[in-house]
């Protein structure tokens, strides 16, 4: 994970769906990918997920990106960020957020946050179809 001084940010999802979404990124956006570091609950405990989680977290600003909210992948996100000040966590992570977090992880952990979860909204769009 990178040790430059920004956000650091955790995929955590069910299955290889976290490797996979980093992999995206990372054939997208080369290096600036190494921020992300992805998380799977396969074959894992609610309480070994939060710990997989507080390990690649470490100390710093993070910000877990999890698959869904209910899952046990949010609980577990949103557990280990209830017990440190400086982690958030978002829900229903999708392609967009993450490609904007790798390149603007050097902003402030609140206003980050807001952009992230304008940018994901945004990214959601109707296809319209031909009659």
């Amino acid at each position: 994970m990178s040790e430059d001084g920004g956000i650091r940010g955790i995929v955590v999802a069910h299955g290889t769906m976290a490797d996979g979404m980093v992999d995206a990124v990372r054939r997208i956006a080369g290096g600036a990918a190494d921020a992300l570091h992805p998380v799977s609950n396969e074959g894992t405990s609610p309480t070994e997920l939060k710990a997989l989680i507080d390990r690649a977290a470490g100390d710093g600003p993070v910000l877990v990106f999890a698959d869904l909210q209910t899952g046990s992948c949010g609980m577990a996100a949103m557990s280990t960020c209830r017990e440190s000040g400086n982690r958030a966590v978002v829900c229903g992570v999708n392609l967009p957020i993450l490609l904007d977090f790798v390149f603007h992880r050097d902003m402030p952990l609140d206003a980050l946050v807001e952009r992230l979860l304008d940018k994901g909204r945004d990214a959601i769009r109707p296809v319209q179809r031909s009659a």
